[in-house]
């Protein structure tokens, strides 16, 4: 039976954290940066915390 393979577009965005989660880069802080105020794109930096109810599907497309 072959080998599962690991979802390599969600590999790219998440990773887990010490404790098991799982974080991943805010969203809306690509492009058209020009019209959003610099709060709003300083709230947008950094990474974020997967919610509980999602951890379960991530799991399954990375295999762990």
């Amino acid at each position: 039976m072959p080998k599962i393979k690991t979802n390599r577009a969600a590999a790219k965005r998440f990773r887990r954290t010490g404790k098991g989660h799982f974080k991943h880069r805010s969203s809306f802080r690509n492009h058209i940066l020009t019209k959003k105020k610099s709060k709003r794109k300083a709230q947008l930096s950094g990474t974020r915390l997967v919610h509980k109810r999602d951890t379960k599907a991530i799991e399954r497309l990375l295999n762990q």
